[in-house]
């Protein structure tokens, strides 16, 4: 049976029908006791997210959750737990929230902590100055090359609790084989104060080999030895065999395992630069936060459950209202990576259309997610937002407490935030618009119209901590895994990766071969490829 031929599904689409053109500030306006933000508001794990402003009732809920169970969302969460294969098309569990959890009864458990302890005691020896250089100075530079989950993760959440970093250590992030990205940060670096953190699964990525080698031939050009370069690159790979390969001491080897996938792996010994910036005791924060929504995904009622909320609403906004595309404005500068570290995690796990059972779907799965922080999203694309015909769901985040010292602008933040999800909600009528035109300039009245009935989730997080981070991504992972059992589709592979690498190979080939045949490939290819070997002669 296909997901939209579930009972479920057909009562809510009979619901949709009922309430699609209800509007939100008549809803508001109803309120009675509790009012609709109290029954829309949900917390768990440290967090919580007021549903209220978005298109849904009491019924909503319900059947939203009676589909959840008849999709056997609980089933697939306990087996994921559980170190099941959930990932069938690779063999492999994904085992992410054992890396974080704290009961002894967790699969891997020895091997995890052994591992963490390995890290712990390198971040400190990095951290304390204890470990040097090829000249006996300090790290004070260091370098986190990989591409994906081995990037994204780790950069958001530096970037995130940059407050909390040593201050004697900077990160920088390496991922693009543009050169121009690895070209910038060698123009910041020292290579006597330089760590290199090399992660990549396999290590036979291309894009991370490519600028790793360049990093280590930067060494040795700027005077560092080759016999010394052990002392500035490290690895993070599920292939120890080819870390040393390259030239890293295998004691400095950091592994990484099959049972994590790169997008839900930041856990792991991939989080090295994390520990590295804001040291064990921060880091081990960080997955306590996770495992606390972790605690809160096993054990909350479906009703109640943040990760399930979250992961429903999202279907009922994309599959019954049509949208798509979904916001997320984090009102936090700290969180400025975190939309495009969300792209990955959502996109790459469920942009799929192959079921698990390998028939096609023939309903819309992945969203696209995309997003900026406020306020500067409200200076670029909240016109559109406001006023467009799209309708687009928003997740906005808003961090009550400050975390820098200048405290005074923090209202206007809040503000911002609170104030656009309700003029969203609200809109603005013709009426109304008449009146802000004035009777002089009846020709402003379309323009001033807003359509409102626009809905956003808003996420509160009490104080920008590295367990409150934890919680919040671990709230978003869940959130993928409710969705892609609703869809019925495998959330933890990414085979839609594979085909361009392997025709990129071929191209690149074709690049710089002496000679060249067009044949090889369609015609606009293979003009593409004559205009780049015409410009490289030049």
């Amino acid at each position: 049976m296909t997901t939209n031929s579930l009972s479920s599904w057909s009562a809510l689409q009979a619901h949709y029908d009922t309430i699609r053109e209800a509007r939100l500030r008549d809803w508001f306006a109803a309120d009675t006791s509790p009012t609709r933000a109290e029954r829309f508001t949900f917390a768990g794990g440290g967090l919580a997210a007021d549903f209220s402003k978005n298109r849904i009732t009491d019924d909503t809920l319900r059947l939203l959750v009676a589909l959840a169970r008849e999709a056997g969302v609980e089933a697939r969460r306990d087996a994921m737990f559980e170190g099941a294969i959930v990932n069938p098309t690779e063999g492999r569990a994904a085992l992410h929230t054992a890396l974080r959890a704290t009961r002894a009864d967790a699969p891997y458990h020895e091997q995890i902590r052994a591992e963490r302890a390995k890290m712990a005691a390198f971040a400190e020896r990095v951290r304390s100055g204890a470990w040097t250089g090829y000249s006996g100075k300090r790290i004070r530079h260091v370098v986190n090359i990989g591409i994906g989950g081995s990037d994204l993760g780790p950069k958001m959440v530096v970037h995130a609790l940059d407050h909390l970093a040593h201050p004697e250590i900077a990160s920088y992030f390496v991922s693009n084989v543009d050169g121009a990205d690895l070209a910038r940060v060698l123009a910041r670096i020292d290579p006597e104060e330089t760590l290199a953190i090399v992660v990549s699964k396999t290590f036979t990525t291309l894009e991370t080999m490519t600028n790793a080698r360049s990093l280590r031939d930067w060494f040795v050009q700027r005077g560092c030895p080759e016999q010394a370069l052990a002392k500035h690159f490290v690895g993070v790979s599920a292939n120890p065999a080819e870390v040393v390969k390259f030239g890293i001491d295998e004691k400095n080897v950091f592994e990484m395992w099959d049972w994590v996938g790169g997008r839900y792996s930041l856990w792991s010994a991939v989080g090295l630069s994390i520990m590295i910036a804001v040291g064990p005791e921060h880091f081990d924060a960080l997955l306590a936060g996770a495992d606390a929504m972790d605690t809160h995904f096993r054990q909350a009622p479906l009703e109640r459950n943040l990760p399930v909320l979250m992961g429903l609403v999202g279907i009922w906004y994309r599959n019954f209202f049509g949208s798509q595309s979904y916001l997320v404005a984090p009102y936090s500068e700290a969180l400025h990576y975190l939309p495009s570290y969300l792209q990955q995690l959502e996109m790459e796990s469920n942009g799929k259309s192959a079921r698990l059972d390998g028939q096609f779907v023939d309903y819309a799965t992945a969203a696209v997610t995309w997003g900026e922080p406020g306020t500067n999203g409200q200076h670029a694309f909240f016109q559109m937002l406001h006023q467009g015909p799209t309708i687009v769901p928003i997740d906005f985040i808003a961090v009550l407490t400050p975390e820098h010292p200048l405290a005074s602008h923090h209202p206007k933040l809040l503000a911002n935030c609170f104030a656009q999800s309700e003029a969203l909600m609200l809109g603005r009528t013709v009426e109304e618009a008449r009146k802000v035109a004035g009777p002089d300039k009846p020709e402003l009245v379309p323009h001033l119209v807003f359509p409102g009935n626009r809905p956003s989730t808003t996420l509160l997080v009490d104080a920008l901590t590295p367990h409150s981070l934890g919680a919040l991504i671990a709230l978003y992972e869940h959130k993928v895994l409710v969705q892609a059992t609703i869809w019925n589709i495998n959330p933890f592979d990414q085979w839609g990766v594979e085909l361009g690498k392997i025709l990129g190979k071929v191209v690149e080939a074709d690049l710089v071969a002496a000679q060249f045949d067009p044949s090889k490939h369609d015609s606009s290819t293979s003009a593409l490829i004559a205009r780049a070997r015409e410009a490289s002669k030049r």
